[in-house]
């Protein structure tokens, strides 16, 4: 299945992209309704609140009194941290169980209105920001939900900035129109990423390669590139040595083909191989044909230049993990070729004039005939390379 994340300021409008993607079949998990869930009378959840805070934070029919609650739970950051260690649990387990009951091809949306306060972003296949300015969401608050204007300042000065949640966004949906213009935009991501997604991650294939065709630098790509190292760095645990962004688009102001290229550090590749099911299930399945680089000229044994590599399976953003072992040949090359070009302006200028060649030589070709054409120019340009880095 796969896991979304769905978050946004107070007043962003979550809860109406939540109901589309429910009309579009998304399993919708709303943290607040938990929330209060794990806290109804009888249940598990309000016995350990009383039981920290005293009889006085019920109401007379027994249920939970909430202003009476936060009076006491937000007095300070102990009682705070108190509150938080019974209820957060209690939601984790409640969401768990729910998950675990959701079919095996479900699209399933977590409504986290505190994801990137609680730094939830990595442990989910896609982060989705319903995005407004803080000005507009205060105004929506005082005017649609009656909320007085230095309540409503005051909530949403004490939530992640717009700039944090930008940070942490796959997908940014500009919810600052009127009633229904978001919608279209809605049921693209629907059709267009997410069914596809499912589809790819749950038959282990990463999505489709795409054009052999270089677009103009994108300073996003580092920060693409930090929220899928994230993710890695859940999965693989200490497995990993280190995990790094290279490749062209680690080099800034370098055109590339839109793909980020990441390389996991491993001890060997049977630590390796032990990764394969944990990132396809993460969203990242192998691509099981390449078990290696292309030997560059060395006397080192060419069984060095083995990898693993697995591709990304989320269409909307193209990726490569390739997987090596330390020490290696090709595992300090990839790290040695993105820094010489991030430092060398004329080794930049040359490499950008081999690419546009091998461009040009894929233009028209599809398929292994244009994979032929552009590695087919740019090998005999990374064996010098490899010379001279030595």
């Amino acid at each position: 299945m796969l896991r979304i994340g769905l978050t946004g300021g107070m007043g962003a409008g979550k809860s109406t992209v939540a109901r589309i993607l429910a009309e579009q079949g998304a399993v919708i998990i709303d943290s607040d309704v938990l929330a209060r869930e794990v806290v109804a009378p009888g249940s598990e959840g309000l016995a350990a609140l009383v039981a920290a805070f005293g009889d006085g934070i019920l109401a007379a029919d027994g249920s939970l009194d909430r202003p009476a609650l936060a009076a006491r739970a937000f007095a300070d950051d102990e009682s705070r941290a108190t509150l938080n260690s019974i209820t957060h649990p209690l939601v984790g387990r409640r969401t768990a169980e729910l998950i675990a009951a959701a079919p095996s091809d479900a699209i399933i949306v977590q409504d986290i209105p505190l994801l990137v306060e609680n730094g939830l972003a990595p442990l989910m296949n896609l982060v989705v920001v319903v995005d407004v300015d803080a000005e507009t969401r205060v105004r929506r608050l005082v005017e649609f939900r009656g909320v007085p204007e230095s309540d409503a300042r005051a909530r949403i000065s004490a939530q992640a900035t717009d700039e944090q949640r930008r940070a942490v966004a796959d997908v940014l949906l500009d919810n600052s129109g009127g009633p229904g213009e978001i919608d279209a935009a809605v049921h693209r991501l629907w059709t267009e990423r997410l069914v596809p997604f499912e589809a790819n991650k749950r038959a282990r294939t990463p999505a489709p390669k795409g054009e052999l065709r270089l677009v103009p630098a994108d300073p996003a790509w580092s920060v693409q590139a930090e929220r899928i190292i994230a993710r890695l760095w859940v999965v693989c645990g200490a497995a990993a040595e280190r995990i790094d962004h290279i490749g062209s688009t680690a080099v800034p102001g370098l055109d590339a083909k839109d793909v980020i290229d990441i390389q996991i550090t491993v001890a060997d590749l049977a630590a390796a191989d032990g990764l394969r099911d944990a990132l396809a299930e993460a969203g990242f399945p192998r691509r099981e044909h390449i078990t290696h680089d292309n030997p560059k000229p060395t006397a080192a044994d060419p069984g060095l230049w083995g990898k693993r590599l697995h591709g990304n399976a989320d269409p909307g953003r193209r990726a490569n993990v390739h997987i090596r072992a330390a020490g290696t040949p090709g595992q300090q090359f990839a790290l040695n070729f993105r820094d010489w070009l991030r430092s060398d302006a004329e080794a930049r200028a040359e490499y950008l004039a081999v690419k546009r060649e091998a461009e040009a030589k894929a233009a028209g070709l599809t398929g292994p005939a244009a994979s032929d054409a552009y590695y087919g120019v740019k090998e005999p340009w990374f064996d010098s390379a490899y010379e001279r880095l030595r």
